[in-house]
């Protein structure tokens, strides 16, 4: 833990969520080309900023504007839909 700080741990729990999250949607190449159409990210800004928290909660709000993929991501990372949207909803605070 650093120094008591319980809400940066949860970031970083978040930000490691989300970055799963991110791998596989880039995964499957017309899920990345759809993230990049839909989010306005670029792959060059995308690699730039991949650990900015408002870019992490951008990949999972794309997930869950597609609840099929929600679904997949959280099985295939083992995670719940629910903890992909609460860690979008930590990113974003």
């Amino acid at each position: 833990m650093r120094n008591g700080d319980t809400n940066g741990d949860a970031q970083f729990d978040a930000a490691a969520l989300a970055l799963r999250a991110l791998a596989w949607t880039l995964s499957d190449e017309d899920r990345a080309q759809r993230l990049l159409a839909l989010t306005g990210l670029t792959a060059d800004h995308l690699r730039a900023a991949i650990g900015e928290p408002s870019v992490l909660a951008a990949v999972i709000k794309f997930l869950e504007a597609y609840e099929p993929d929600l679904v997949s991501c959280a099985e295939a990372i083992g995670t719940s839909p629910q903890s992909l949207v609460t860690a979008r909803r930590e990113l974003e605070a």
